[in-house]
């Protein structure tokens, strides 16, 4: 049997962060819980996940604040981050990608197919890249 995947989800509406430990946890995913930036960072630093999920949009410090933390220390730095977001415009996700987004999952969730949208992202990022 293969190890869960650590992944940090940072999220600040408790019955996405539910729905979501509940659809990424059926994909192999071991989920660690943040419901807020600050708590985020502090659980990032300390646990080293494989994948951060992070919200867009919260209060106090938005995602975006914590993206720009998280590449900004050497030892979150290097940990892939997706980004949650009902976000669609071409210029926010251009932005998120400047600041070192890995991918991005928009919102609505489709709570039946995110753990597996989730691996599959996390897959093609991880495999090595094929060489024709």
């Amino acid at each position: 049997m293969k190890k869960p995947i650590p992944v940090l989800l940072i999220e600040d509406e408790a019955f996405a962060r539910k729905a979501l430990r509940c659809s990424l946890k059926s994909h192999g995913f071991r989920v660690h819980l943040a419901k807020d930036g600050t708590e985020g960072l502090r659980l990032a630093r300390q646990i080293r996940p494989a994948l951060i999920l992070l919200d867009w949009m919260m209060p106090e410090m938005d995602g975006m604040e914590v993206l720009s933390e998280l590449k900004h220390n050497r030892k979150t730095r290097q940990i892939p981050v997706f980004m949650l977001t009902a976000k669609g415009m071409i210029g926010d996700l251009d932005h998120a990608f400047e600041m070192g987004v890995d991918d991005y999952v928009t919102k609505p969730l489709d709570l039946m197919r995110l753990g597996g949208m989730v691996k599959a992202k996390w897959e093609r990022l991880t495999s090595p890249a094929t060489v024709c």
